[in-house]
């Protein structure tokens, strides 16, 4: 089926990639489910076709998708896979939020209010969770040793994750002190 629009104009999902087989043999076709944006579409889909757009220019092997539309709580956050999706995060997603700024710039300069989140085959799920350990090795070594510790710089994301993994703990208190990229997380005792 044809929907007279380019790759923009809609969201592609992979359902089931498929398989090769052997010398033909077993192999299944990729099966996928493509839906076509409207113009007026949500603030997710007019981040799709930017993304999308966007990593066209750079010739970038990548696929956007829709993880969530958000809410008034929540931001909507696009997923994005595929062969390049490494140079897409860069050292401690510093091009990750680069191109987040860039992709909610243009837009806001288009006349899309919304905020998008971008997430690059789940790393932002992985960082928190290695912030987590890092938070909780911490809070071990100075409820042992009694001194603070200092964990490394971290942008305002990450150390709210410690501040808030932290909150209920019997022993500890954290402080964030510091100013700009090199604002930081003491934990300390009671």
């Amino acid at each position: 089926m044809e929907l007279d629009v380019d790759r923009a104009g809609v969201v592609v999902e992979v359902v089931n990639p498929g398989k090769a087989g052997l010398f033909g043999l077993r192999s299944e076709p990729a099966k996928v489910v493509v839906t076509r944006l409207s113009e007026q579409d949500s603030a997710a889909a007019n981040g799709i076709r930017v993304l999308t757009k966007l990593f066209k220019s750079m010739s970038l092997d990548a696929s956007p998708r829709i993880r969530s539309e958000g809410d008034e709580d929540n931001w909507p956050i696009l997923d994005v896979t595929g062969e390049d999706s490494g140079l897409m995060i860069g050292r401690r997603g510093e091009t990750l939020k680069a191109i987040q700024f860039v992709v909610n710039l243009i837009l806001r300069r288009q006349g899309h209010g919304q905020h998008i989140i971008i997430d690059v085959e789940r790393y932002r799920e992985r960082r928190a969770k290695s912030v987590e350990a890092l938070a909780k090795r911490a809070a071990e070594r100075v409820v042992s040793t009694g001194n603070p510790v200092t964990l490394e710089p971290m942008p305002p994301s990450e150390r709210r994750v410690v501040h808030v993994m932290l909150a209920e703990h019997p022993e500890i208190i954290t402080e964030s002190n510091g100013s700009g990229e090199g604002r930081c997380v003491t934990l300390m005792l009671r």
